[in-house]
């Protein structure tokens, strides 16, 4: 009679601690869904500046073009047509060093989000599995128990 109440208690304290840990990985779940939606916002909001970014370049492009059409106008002032020349290409310097280090960055961290969102399904994965592990081991665990109790109220 004593190995069965050892018994029955060793299973309501395994049922009990699979309980317990099928919370603490419902919670390690929403954790990482939670992670998951701020990587997800930080790359819109990435998306949405690196696009205001290339209006920033298509403008300064735009004023590259209209800055060398003046020159262009102005040779008959040789003195400021070579001011405004080194201007252009300090402008098409700046705007072609903005876009490759635009591009370089845009790349850079595209990557390293991808990989981190890799990174987080694959534990979001790997926590539901445990997750459903521990949910079908306390499935179990509470049948024995179930049974068990069945057999105690038969005795």
């Amino acid at each position: 009679m004593d190995r069965i109440k050892e018994k029955m208690n060793k299973l309501r304290l395994d049922a009990d601690e699979a309980a317990a840990k099928v919370d603490e990985l419902q919670a390690k779940v929403k954790t990482l869904e939670q992670e998951n939606l701020t990587k997800e916002q930080e790359i819109t909001s990435l998306t949405h500046k690196n696009s205001v970014l290339e209006t920033e370049v298509e403008k300064l492009e735009e004023s590259v073009k209209g800055l060398k059409s003046s020159a262009d106008q102005g040779l008959q002032h040789g003195s400021q047509n070579e001011s405004l020349n080194r201007r252009i290409q300090l402008l098409e310097d700046e705007a072609e060093e903005a876009d490759k280090t635009l591009r370089e960055a845009n790349e850079r961290q595209a990557g390293h989000l991808e990989r981190k969102v890799q990174a987080l399904e694959s534990e979001r994965d790997n926590w539901e599995s445990k997750y459903e592990e521990m949910a079908k081991k306390y499935g179990e665990l509470k049948k024995e128990m179930d049974e068990f109790q069945a057999e105690m109220g038969n005795i």
